[in-house]
C-alpha cells in the first residue's frame, strides 16, 4: 500500500472528504452526478498534468473560478499536496516543500480509464497520442520533461514561421533542440509499446499488436539528426502553413488484435472497451516494480456480467491500488469481500460519502 490517505477541500462537488485507502479495491457507487468521478479526478491530480478531465485548475473549484481548492495525500508515508489558489497557477509540494509537477510522476504511477476514452479508436489522432503519452510517462518519468522541452522549442519555431522570418540562423538551434528531444520522445514511445505488448495476457481482454504510426509528419523517427534535417527542409511548407507539420507531435497509435488482425477502429463497442481495459491492465502489470493506482470510471459500461467478473479477478491480481465507480452496488457483486464499498450522494449541490460494511 502506497497511497494511504486522500483529503479534498473545496474540490468540485466536495466541500470536504477524508478518505483512507488500503490494498483492497474501492468500489464507489451512486447516482449520476453525485460526485463519484470527482473523487477519481482528485486522485488523478496527484500525477503531472491536468488530471483525467484535462481542464484548467480554476474550473475545478467548488465555488467557482474565483475560489480555490486543495488535495492533500499521504504517499508512502510522505505528505503530498496540490492546490490552486485564486489567481495563481496550481502548486505542488512534497514533504511540505514546493516542487515542480513533474516530481509527482516519480512518486506514484496513476493510470485511468474514463467513459470518454471509449471513443479512443474513432477519435482524432491527438486523443490517441495523449493516451500513448500517459502510458509512456508512467513507464518513463523523464517523458514529461522531454515533452516540455520539445513543445517550448516548437512554439518558438511556430512564432517565427507565423512572423515569416526567413533567416535560417533563427531556426537552427530550435530545430536541433526539437530533434534531440523529439528523438528521445519517440524512443520512449516505442519502448513503452513494447513493454505493454509484453505484459498483455489475452483471454477476456484481447492482446493487441500496437504500433507507433507516422501520421502526416514521419512522427515515428527516433533519429535526432534525421528529425532536425527534415525540419530544415520543411521550412518553406511550414511557413506557408504557419506551423510545424512534421515531428513526433504528429504521431498516432495503431492497434490490431485477434486471428483476423482486426483494426481497433473497426471493432464493436464492447470489443473496443475490452481492448482498452487490456491495455490499462497491461500498463499496470508492466509497472509491477512501481507504486500504481488504477482509476476506472464507470468501468462496468459495455461489459456483461461474465466479463465484469473476469475484470475484477484481474484487478485483484494486480500489484496496484484500484478505485472503481458505477451507478449501483450490484455492479460490484462479483468482487465480494475483496473490495471496500463507498456510497456517494449529493444534497444541495454538495457530495457526501458513507462507507458500506463488508
Amino acid at each position: 500500500m502506497t497511497l494511504s490517505q486522500v483529503s479534498l477541500a473545496q474540490f468540485r462537488s466536495w466541500s470536504r472528504l477524508d478518505l483512507g485507502l488500503d490494498h483492497r479495491p474501492l468500489a464507489i457507487f451512486g447516482p449520476n452526478g453525485s460526485g463519484k468521478t470527482n473523487i477519481l479526478e482528485a486522485v488523478s491530480m496527484l500525477a503531472p498534468g491536468r488530471g483525467l478531465r484535462a481542464v484548467p485548475a480554476p474550473d475545478q473549484a467548488r465555488q467557482g473560478k474565483d475560489a480555490g481548492w486543495r488535495i492533500r495525500a499521504m504517499i508512502d508515508g510522505r505528505p503530498v499536496e496540490t492546490a490552486a489558489q485564486p489567481g495563481q497557477p496550481r502548486g505542488v509540494s512534497i514533504d511540505d516543500k514546493p516542487v515542480a509537477q513533474t516530481a509527482l510522476g516519480r512518486l506514484l504511477r496513476i493510470l485511468w480509464l474514463v467513459p470518454a476514452m471509449d471513443r479512443l479508436w474513432s477519435d482524432p489522432p491527438e486523443a490517441r497520442r495523449r493516451f500513448l503519452d500517459r502510458v509512456t510517462l508512467s513507464l518513463f518519468p523523464d517523458h514529461a520533461d522531454l515533452a516540455l522541452t520539445y513543445d517550448r522549442a516548437m512554439r518558438e519555431r511556430n512564432r517565427l514561421l507565423k512572423d515569416q522570418i526567413g533567416d535560417p540562423g533563427w531556426y537552427r538551434a530550435l530545430e536541433a533542440q526539437m530533434g534531440e528531444a523529439g528523438a528521445a520522445l519517440t524512443r520512449n514511445r516505442h519502448d513503452a509499446l513494447q513493454a505493454i505488448m509484453a505484459a498483455q495476457e489475452g483471454g477476456d481482454f484481447p492482446a493487441a499488436l500496437l504500433a507507433l504510426l507516422p501520421g502526416e509528419g514521419q512522427a515515428d523517427d527516433p533519429d535526432a539528426g534525421s528529425i532536425t534535417d527534415r525540419l530544415a527542409a520543411m521550412r518553406p511548407r511550414d511557413m506557408a502553413a504557419g506551423r510545424t507539420l512534421t515531428g513526433p507531435h504528429r504521431a498516432d497509435l495503431g492497434a490490431h488484435w485477434g486471428p483476423q488482425d482486426m483494426p481497433a477502429a473497426l471493432s464493436s463497442t464492447g470489443e473496443q472497451k475490452a481492448l482498452l481495459l487490456s491495455l490499462i491492465l497491461a500498463n499496470a502489470r508492466a509497472l509491477s516494480d512501481q507504486p500504481v493506482v488504477l482509476l476506472l470510471d464507470e468501468v462496468a459500461a459495455h461489459l456483461d456480467a461474465d466479463r465484469r467478473a473476469a475484470l475484477y479477478d484481474r484487478i485483484c491480481g494486480l500489484p496496484a491500488q484500484s478505485l472503481l465507480t458505477g451507478t449501483g452496488p450490484e455492479l460490484f457483486d462479483s468482487l465480494g469481500p475483496r473490495a471496500r464499498r463507498l456510497s456517494v450522494t449529493k444534497t444541495d449541490g454538495v457530495s457526501q460519502a458513507v462507507e458500506q460494511g463488508d
